[in-house]
Formats: structure tokens, C-alpha cells, sequence
């Protein structure tokens, strides 16, 4: 896909929502965020995901890291759209912001387009604080999000990144599960960083490179 992608910095565009105005890197400013975008108001997937959204907004709170929604209608609508929303999914609060792209002016330069459809889509960044994209899901229209597996994704990236990426997060990781060690790491650095120890899996190749650990 053309557009930015991991490891590329957001542009800091002037962005209107439903909250305020302002630059997106002043919002991304010194926190982690999820950026996640929609083609449209009132449309049922959406509509399920924002309150979503809104339902686990307590999760990400609790992790220090921000919310914020794009949309391809215009300020009075998302307001408008936020009580069905918040009814369709009971306990669900809209408290962050959407952006509004009416004209569909800001999607193409956050590389939130479906290459299907060729049009908006329903991606998702995470955005760390230096305003460089860690991760991205881009979904089809048929198929909504697991907020679980953003979560898990999202811890591993938090994870990742209090190790110095010197550790990486394996199949079906959850917290307080252990974790792999990186290969960049030799034997005597990972002695250093894990004196607690770890275990070097036992393989047919006779190879140690997948050294599993215990951290916190």
C-alpha cells in the first residue's frame, strides 16, 4: 500500500473533532495513541466498533494511552451519531474525539484507504510519542474489530518498548506471560538483562536462538 506505514512519522495535520481543534503531534505528545477511522456516520459496523471504543475506554485510560476517531462526515453529524452509539452498546461513553474529514481530505494522508473498495477504511494506527506508526490493522468492510486482540497488541508494543525492544512478544502473548528474547541480543547482554535467567529451548537444529523469559 502506497502512504505511510510503520515506522513513518504521522504528518501533524490541523485536524477538527468533536471535542476541539488542534494539531495532531500536540496530541500525540508524550503518550501512546490509537487512531482509528471510519468511511461514515451511522453506518452498523462503525457504529458497533465506536462503542466498543468507548466500552474498553477505561482499558486504555488505565494504560496511559489516548483514543482518538476519524470519520468521513462533518462535526454535527458525529455529535449526532454519539447517542446511538452510546445506546447500541450498553456502559459504552463516547469521551474521545473524532475528527471530522467530510471531504475525505486527511484518510489518504494517515494511509487509512481501502485498495478494495478504494476508498475510506476502517484502519487502525498505534501511534507511539514520537508520533511514528507501531502498528496498523486494516480491515475489510465485512469484518469488524477485536478489541481484545488491540489490547494484546498494544501491551506488546508497551512491552517491547520498557525492554528496549530487546525482547519480543510470541504467538498468542498476553501479559504476564513469558517472553523471547531478541536475536540481536547475545548470550552474555541477556545474562545482564535477565539475571533472573532464562531458558534456552531445546530444538533439533541445536540452535539457540529462542531463549524464552520471565519479566515483569
Amino acid at each position: 500500500m502506497p502512504g505511510i506505514t510503520l515506522g513513518d512519522t504521522v504528518p501533524n495535520l490541523d485536524v477538527e473533532t468533536t471535542h476541539k481543534n488542534f494539531k495532531l503531534h500536540d496530541y500525540f505528545a508524550d503518550s501512546w495513541t490509537v487512531l482509528f477511522s471510519h468511511p461514515g456516520d451511522f453506518t452498523p459496523v462503525c457504529t458497533t466498533e465506536l462503542g466498543a471504543m468507548g466500552k474498553y475506554a477505561h482499558e486504555f485510560e488505565h494504560r496511559g494511552v489516548k483514543l482518538l476517531g476519524l470519520s468521513c462526515d462533518d462535526i454535527q453529524s458525529h455529535k449526532d451519531w454519539i447517542p446511538d452509539i452510546e445506546a447500541f452498546t450498553p456502559g459504552s461513553k463516547v469521551t474521545y474525539p473524532i475528527i471530522a474529514d467530510p471531504n475525505k481530505e486527511i484518510i489518504p494522508q494517515l494511509n487509512m484507504i481501502d485498495p478494495i473498495e478504494n476508498g475510506p477504511s476502517r484502519a487502525l494506527h498505534i501511534v507511539g510519542p514520537d508520533c511514528k506508526i507501531k502498528l496498523s490493522f486494516l480491515y475489510p468492510s465485512t469484518t469488524g474489530r477485536n478489541m481484545d486482540e488491540v489490547l494484546r497488541a498494544l501491551d506488546s508494543l508497551l512491552m517491547a518498548a520498557k525492554h528496549k525492544n530487546k525482547i519480543a512478544t510470541p504467538v498468542n502473548w498476553k501479559p504476564d506471560e513469558p517472553v523471547v528474547i531478541s536475536p540481536a541480543v547475545s548470550d552474555e547482554e541477556a545474562k545482564k538483562l535477565f539475571p533472573q535467567g532464562y531458558k534456552t529451548a531445546e530444538l533439533p537444529s541445536k540452535k539457540g536462538y529462542l531463549r524464552v523469559a520471565d519479566v515483569s
